[in-house]
């Protein structure tokens, strides 16, 4: 038996193989950063499906795994090699593979002249951008889908980075732009950024193979990668775990399957971290802090008492504050939230 583990900056994915290479189960899940729990809970699963499997080969990948990996004594396989490894063996005519996750983004040209490309430290275009949209929209990430599916019209917006995109998407909200027509937008705007931010000019083309979440989870995603590279890709059966699979294919030690979550706990029990210093030395220096900062606030008012006032609204870009002053500028009453794309009907309501 094989086992690999793809730990990503947003998900774990695990895939073990029998001798023959055929996919016997498989579990990917969002770890939300606790890493070692959600491997401990994964491998729960595994056992109550597979009591018989004590011990097997197993080799872990992903931009998370590596720390994992050595902490453990367990195989690492970077995860290029890995899903290059798992594309030649189920997929040998592919040409270039396209992967969005969480935070990364791969094109893999494959063949004669093999050439990897990734995204650098920016999280732009990637799985953890659409997630930033969708709650920029105030819609469930997995409801994007339905939305594009239905759009009318397209505008223009960056995906470079997630802020110069929301300076492109609040105004449109503001203005009134249909959601459904964001959600294409901003699926056609992933595609652009991975395609010209990662190609710099080398042409896709031949038999495209679409990998990772956001092109396995979002159809008009794919359709987006479609229209701008002017063909039609494909999206493979278990699109979500060939980092997994390669991973498993390259493994070579035999791991303790029932020791490896309590290994890993302890591995992170024993971490070493560097703090910055602290902002106070002592409970003194606290006080004086929060003395300083006291002198000056803002004079509280009676509005039941109140017989004339000032009313000001404050209508930004993500935000609605209003404020209600007496004339000798007192504050009286005061509100503040979201105006959730719509700032009239915060101000109204």
């Amino acid at each position: 038996m094989q086992i690999g583990l793809d730990i990503g900056s947003t998900t774990v994915k695990i895939a073990v193989l029998d001798d023959a290479g055929k996919l016997l189960f498989s579990k990917y899940a969002r770890h939300a950063s606790r890493i070692t729990e959600t491997i401990k809970t994964i491998l729960e699963e595994l056992a109550a499906q597979m009591p018989w499997l004590k011990t097997a080969r197993l080799a872990i990948s992903g931009s998370a795994g590596i720390g994992v990996a050595e902490s453990c004594g367990v195989q690492f396989v970077q995860e290029v090699f890995a899903e290059k490894i798992c594309t030649e063996r189920l997929n040998p005519d592919t040409d270039v593979v396209i992967e969005l996750g969480g935070e990364d983004a791969k094109i893999l040209f494959l063949g004669r002249h093999f050439d990897a490309r990734m995204n650098d430290s920016c999280a732009g275009g990637t799985g953890a951008f659409i997630d930033q949209m969708a709650s920029l929209l105030n819609v469930p990430a997995e409801e994007l889908d339905t939305l594009a599916a239905t759009a009318k019209t397209r505008y223009t917006i960056a995906s470079r980075c997630g802020v110069f995109a929301k300076s492109d998407i609040q105004p449109l909200l503001n203005q009134g732009a249909e959601k459904n027509d964001l959600a294409a937008s901003i699926f056609d705007a992933v595609a652009s950024q991975a395609v010209t931010g990662l190609a710099k000019g080398r042409p896709i083309k031949g038999n495209v193979l679409y990998l990772g979440g956001p092109l396995t989870f979002f159809g008009c995603l794919r359709a987006s990668f479609d229209k701008i590279l002017n063909l039609q890709g494909t999206c493979p059966e278990n699109s979500l775990y060939y980092v997994a699979m390669g991973c498993a294919f390259c493994a070579e030690h035999t791991v303790d399957l029932t020791t490896l979550a309590e290994k890993m706990h302890a591995a992170d029990a024993n971490r070493q971290f560097e703090h910055l210093p602290p902002l106070f030395k002592n409970i003194e220096e606290y006080d004086a802090f929060v003395a300083r900062h006291n002198r000056d606030n803002v004079q509280r008012g009676d509005i039941a008492a109140a017989r004339e006032a000032y009313l000001g609204i404050d209508s930004g870009s993500t935000t609605i504050k209003i404020a209600v002053v007496a004339p000798d500028g007192k504050l009286l009453d005061y509100f503040y939230q979201s105006n959730k794309g719509n700032p009239v009907v915060a101000v109204r309501d």
